[in-house]
């Protein structure tokens, strides 16, 4: 039995599981932590119906997919990516969306002293690289309609938050509610993210930003190339 705490910020619901708080090595791998979110998520998920999960690729297809199967709804992809630093590429200072807009991350944009120019210039980068990976991931498969409808974002894990931020803005008000699900967040992610959705599942909450890493909740880790994104989709065809 789990021990759940509901915790309400103005009118979000945060949901996480009091048994894995600040814990480290959880899940055997994304797989695994997609089936006990997924169970997480049939126990104390409010809406049922009309849903559709969508995965942030590349880390959140294998646990999107799984969510999806298991709660028997309808599953696309949002393909936003985070803008890296020029000179440090594995960090971020933002994240762009599909429509080419950017979220900036502004301290960090402060403290890196980026000139407007530049940002312009790696978001550029970034949407080419979105473009690319739509062709590639989703091909000419009809997308979800998700008019009215109750949104499950998933991801492997939210660090900053801000790819996941730059998935909600991009959503706008289309969809009937929006809720985020994933395994591992940061403190500091829930609290930026609490203002901009109506839900937020986690299992696992746990350390602050620079501190905190989502592989630290997994025994296996990876990083997850195209190949094994369009592998997964195959498997619980999604595509052909």
């Amino acid at each position: 039995m789990h021990n759940y705490k509901l915790s309400v910020w103005c009118l979000l619901v945060i949901v996480e599981d009091l048994t894995l708080r600040g814990r480290i090595s959880i899940f055997k791998d994304r797989e695994h932590a997609g089936y006990l979110l997924s169970n997480f998520l049939k126990e104390k998920l409010d809406e049922r119906e009309n849903v559709v999960v969508l995965a942030i690729p590349r880390g959140g297809v294998p646990v999107g997919c799984i969510v999806a199967k298991e709660l028997q709804a309808e599953f696309d992809l949002i393909i936003v990516r985070k803008t890296p630093i020029p000179w440090n590429p594995e960090a971020g200072f933002g994240a762009v969306t599909p429509d080419g807009n950017f979220i900036l991350n502004e301290n960090m944009v402060k403290y890196l002293r980026l000139e407007l120019n530049e940002i312009k210039k790696v978001a550029k980068r970034v949407l080419d690289e979105i473009k690319r990976k739509e062709q590639m991931f989703l091909r000419n498969r009809k997308r979800v309609n998700l008019t009215n409808k109750n949104i499950i974002l998933v991801d492997d894990g939210l660090a900053t938050g801000f790819t996941m931020l730059a998935a909600v803005k991009f959503l706008g008000n289309k969809p009937r509610k929006i809720v985020i699900a994933v395994p591992t967040a940061s403190r500091s992610a829930i609290s930026m993210l609490s203002k901009h959705v109506h839900a937020i599942y986690c299992l696992n909450i746990r350390g602050e930003i620079p501190y905190f890493a989502v592989a630290d909740a997994y025994v296996h880790w990876r990083d997850l190339t195209d190949n094994d994104v369009i592998e997964y989709l195959r498997k619980y065809n999604y595509i052909i």
